[in-house]
């Protein structure tokens, strides 16, 4: 193999493709990406059995071949190259590749082609399209409500996609607290999978922010295929039963609070101020006729803050997690929205006023006087 290609354009897809490579591993080829060059393509792939990215740069290929390099090592040298093309050549024998930019030469030892696990075959049995920029927002706007990978639930620490009468619904679930974005998609189907947090974090990465560009999501039973460009993340899906959040997002509610976001979010971060340096003490919303006052109090000194508010049936006192109400805040982008509650001890949902493009569901805390 020997091809000369752009330093940058190398740099970002070992970038790309080093977030699928496997950091412990009994099988120390998984520790490599494949470097594949053939017509005027290199194409890079990391590959750990359970995500696998793939991406390609124009290059000058002057001979056509494929070897796998250790990943941290290849990307440190490019990273310090300086910034002209660089050279990649290899042996017949495979076991050695020079890097050549300007006047700098590295020799790194590789590995036949051959033996890199290449990404399966997808006989896609569903698929749909969707503005890169439109998912990008949407995994965003929900990740940070998946549950951590020792929570001893497998499926949440994933996000639901489901297909339903003509929308996307993305989802996620802790236990606490539930995110869900929702956009319109041409599906006459209707179908449900489970996508790993970790894979839509690093597509996540990739998604492009022009309006015209499209990602085409493919499904199977086992696997999601996300194509983006050049670029192809293939992942697979998590097994078990997702929660049934659309009974959670539908409960009756006997009051609305519709308020300015900013001002909202504003207000619960000072008061999550004092209310940080004690793991236990949440944020008090005391929602009154026209007001929302809010307080935290702790050890080290109390907060107090008011937020005016248009309120629809009765008031109340509750508590939340200060950093589950400002994730929530921070995810939504209208500068007007509604919060729904019933009691102090149910949760509330804050969500759009008008549409249901997004909902968030927030477990209070139990109030000790």
């Amino acid at each position: 193999m020997i091809i000369i290609c752009n330093r940058q354009d190398l740099l970002k897809a070992v970038g790309t493709v080093s977030k699928a490579v496997s950091i412990r591993t009994t099988m120390p080829i998984l520790e490599d990406i494949l470097l594949e060059a053939g017509g005027e393509t290199l194409t890079l792939l990391g590959n750990d059995l359970e995500l696998g990215i793939q991406t390609s740069i124009d290059a000058v290929v002057k001979e056509e071949g494929s070897i796998a390099v250790n990943a941290r090592m290849f990307s440190e040298i490019i990273r310090r190259l300086p910034d002209e093309d660089v050279k990649l050549s290899t042996g017949s024998d495979s076991h050695n590749m020079t890097i050549d930019c300007a006047r700098s030469t590295f020799t790194v030892a590789t590995l036949p082609g051959d033996d890199f696990p290449r990404l399966p075959e997808v006989a896609s049995e569903h698929q749909i399209m969707i503005s890169q920029m439109v998912l990008r927002d949407m995994i965003g706007q929900t990740i940070f409500s998946i549950a951590p990978e020792n929570s001893g639930r497998p499926i949440l620490t994933g996000e639901l996609m489901d297909v339903r009468d003509g929308y996307l619904y993305l989802v996620a679930v802790d236990g606490f607290r539930i995110s869900m974005r929702r956009t319109k998609v041409q599906s006459d189907q209707n179908f449900k999978v489970t996508v790993p947090g970790k894979a839509l974090t690093e597509i996540n990465k990739i998604l492009e922010t022009e309006e015209d560009s499209v990602a085409t999501i493919s499904f199977t039973g086992k696997h999601a295929l996300f194509t983006m460009n050049n670029t192809i993340v293939l992942t697979r899906l998590l097994e078990g039963q997702f929660l049934n959040y659309q009974r959670n997002l539908s409960m009756d509610f006997s009051s609305k609070v519709i308020v300015d976001k900013q001002e909202l979010l504003d207000s619960v971060d000072r008061a999550a101020l004092i209310s940080r340096e004690s793991k236990n003490s949440p944020i008090r919303l005391d929602i009154q006729d026209k007001t929302m006052l809010i307080t935290s109090n702790a050890e080290n000194g109390t907060a107090h803050e008011e937020v005016p508010i248009e309120l629809e049936g009765n008031g109340l006192t509750i508590a939340f997690n200060p950093k589950y109400y400002l994730d929530a805040l921070k995810a939504v982008s209208d500068e007007k929205i509604e919060i729904l509650y019933s009691s102090a001890l149910t949760p509330c949902i804050i969500q759009a006023t008008e549409g249901e493009d997004y909902k968030y569901f927030i477990l209070p805390i139990r109030l000790h006087n």
